[in-house]
């Protein structure tokens, strides 16, 4: 009935031994635990690329956590809304939910495969008499695999065969005690790598993103699935435990090398951005060159000479006296013509003691062009 996930198997399986075979001896039980490893390397090679797809799934979906959580609170009472939004949300991110799932569809039928494989080598036939063939593997082929021991065990034994499901009419029904010296550490190394995996799993995932559910399936993972590893591994073949224990050290170091290169790949964007940011920014420490607040920008007059040199303006911009804008001689010359304008001479109007400068510190004022409120006349003779 599942003849077409048999095939395969058993193909990839065969290719495997041949090559370990030339090396080993077709006989060696190590030519058919290498050739089970590499079996499970060759599978999880052919889904790399969905992994990879799924641990991008998993960092978009982690991102947009918060407002999925929002979406959940607005629609708690309306599940068909909130399904709607949710798909809405995910297609906009571009994060398909069945991604995240595949890499791990696709091991289940591996699984059962192999599985199915390595008893079908015991199994006899239906008529009675020597097994003949088991899909892609001769006579031969199941000779060696039957001769191929491992301290003494075959690699098709279980400690316990008595459940159809996973012995799928095993020859030898019950307890195997000879089988649990081989099988119990390899049991124990498997469900220690099943926690590491889960471990490092879970490790990557976003606090904030955190759910009740995710914090249930954690637990699942960390702790009840090797639970599981260690206890139903009794009823798994020595073979299918090698399985396990390549595709859980496969996991692993595929986990090490795609998050290393997806948290490269962030840092990256992250100083791309960064670098925008502080190019079209100012630099650091660059001081502002905006007006200060209620300072009035000071205009140039049209058809209005640039001044240079002494004729340059040096008081205060904006001052209230209108000499505060001139030097010395020009202000001297603006008070001599107030004056004529007045009926007086430039004479009356300058103080003796300012030496060439129409400035005075007595009067607190400290502006060029100020006369001293005692040298002032009005310009009028007394009578």
């Amino acid at each position: 009935m599942l003849d077409f996930i048999y095939y395969p198997v058993s193909f990839i399986l065969w290719c495997w031994h041949k090559v370990f075979g030339l090396v080993f001896g077709e006989a060696s039980a190590i030519a058919w635990i290498l050739g089970i490893i590499f079996l499970t390397f060759t599978v999880r090679g052919i889904m790399f690329k969905p992994f990879v797809n799924q641990v991008r799934s998993m960092k978009k979906m982690q991102d947009f956590a918060p407002e999925m959580k929002k979406i959940q609170k607005k629609y708690a009472s309306d599940r068909q809304r909130q399904a709607a939004e949710m798909q809405k949300l995910q297609k906009e991110h571009g994060v398909n939910p069945l991604g995240s799932c595949l890499p791990m569809l696709l091991q289940i039928p591996v699984f059962i495969g192999l599985n199915h494989v390595l008893r079908a080598f015991t199994m006899p036939p239906p008529g009675g008499g020597p097994k003949t063939e088991n899909y892609f593997f001769t006579q031969h082929d199941v000779q060696s695999y039957v001769n191929a021991k491992l301290f003494g065990v075959n690699l098709g034994e279980a400690v316990y065969n008595g459940v159809g499901v996973v012995s799928g009419g095993a020859a030898n029904v019950g307890f195997q005690w000879g089988v649990l010296p081989v099988a119990l550490p390899l049991m124990i190394v498997a469900s220690i790598a099943t926690h590491l995996t889960a471990r490092h799993s879970v490790a990557r995932q976003n606090a904030a993103s955190a759910t009740p559910q995710t914090a249930i399936m954690n637990k699942l993972t960390m702790y009840i699935f090797p639970l599981g590893v260690l206890v139903f591994g009794a009823l798994f073949p020595l073979g299918l435990l090698f399985y396990w224990l390549a595709n859980n050290g496969w996991t692993l170091m595929q986990q090490r090398l795609v998050y290393t290169k997806i948290d490269k790949e962030e840092a990256a964007r992250k100083a791309e951005a960064a670098e925008k940011r502080a190019t079209l920014g100012p630099k650091p420490g660059q001081k502002p060159t905006a007006p200060k607040v209620g300072q009035k920008p000071v205009q140039q007059k049209k058809n209005q000479p640039a001044q240079t040199g002494s004729q340059k303006k040096v008081a205060k911009a904006g001052s209230a006296h209108g000499f505060a804008q001139l030097t010395p001689a020009e202000a001297a010359a603006k008070a001599a013509e107030a004056a004529k304008a007045d009926g007086a001479t430039a004479a009356d109007q300058l103080p003796a003691d300012t030496n060439g400068q129409n400035g005075s510190k007595d009067n607190g004022t400290d502006v060029p062009g100020l006369l001293k409120d005692s040298t002032r006349k009005s310009g009028r003779k007394r009578r």
